[in-house]
This record gives C-alpha cells, sequence and structure tokens, in this order.
C-alpha cells in the first residue's frame, strides 16, 4: 500500500479572509477556512497538473497565535472523551451480557448496572 502524500499550508488572516501559504509562501487566498484544503489542491493542480492530487493528505494550520494550542487541547480532550465513551460503553455491554449469563434477571440486571430494563436488553442484544 502506498502511503499518501502530506502537506501543510498555513493560514494567515486579512481583511478579505484568509492567505494560504505553502513553505513560507503565498500561494492563494480563500474568504473562509473550510474552503482552504480544497484551494490548496486546485492550486497544486495548477501547478503541477500532471499530478493527481486529490489523494493527497492536505492539512491547513491557521496562524492565530496562542489560540491554536487551545484549540488543539479542546480537540485533543474531545477525542479522549470519544475514546473514554466507547471503551464505557464496550465494558457496559460486557457486564450486562456477563450479569444476565450469570442468571440475573434483566430487572436485577437493571438495577445492579443502574439501567432501565429496555438499556440492558439493548446493551445484551449488541
Amino acid at each position: 500500500m502506498v502511503k499518501p502524500i502530506s502537506i501543510t499550508a498555513t493560514a494567515h488572516k486579512w481583511e478579505h479572509g484568509w492567505e494560504l501559504h505553502l513553505d513560507g509562501e503565498p500561494v492563494s487566498q480563500v474568504a473562509t477556512l473550510d474552503k482552504a484544503e480544497q484551494q490548496i489542491r486546485d492550486y497544486l493542480d495548477t501547478d503541477d497538473p500532471d499530478v493527481d492530487h486529490s489523494g493527497w493528505v492536505v492539512t491547513v494550520i491557521p496562524e492565530i497565535g496562542a489560540l491554536y494550542d487551545e484549540v488543539v487541547a479542546a480537540r485533543s480532550a474531545t477525542e479522549e472523551a470519544t475514546a473514554a465513551s466507547a471503551a464505557a460503553a464496550a465494558r457496559a455491554r460486557a457486564a450486562a451480557r456477563h450479569l444476565r449469563e450469570a442468571g440475573f434477571s434483566v430487572t436485577d440486571s437493571a438495577a445492579i448496572l443502574g439501567v432501565s430494563r429496555g438499556r440492558v436488553s439493548q446493551l445484551v442484544a449488541r
């Protein structure tokens, strides 16, 4: 399997939107950051039309000073919370299944787990 090519652009805020830089050089502009990745691909396609850039991994880093660190920390916390939620759900499914396999009724399993009877049935069914 061929590893996709990765490229990083920086976005600098200006009065009409964002100026996009590659290797420190301005190459294009966009009004909003949600269009920056595609704009970089379009630039690359124009600069080197013989290369298919559609599979490239394009990362756009906005130059927003210390706020960027705050954003990275918030994203990281969200990813950690998502992973923790998935792990908790897996544990709840296992616990419900084990309670039922041990012979506890749905009602007793629900009371032990602190969930509704319907939730126990959902957990066991998965």
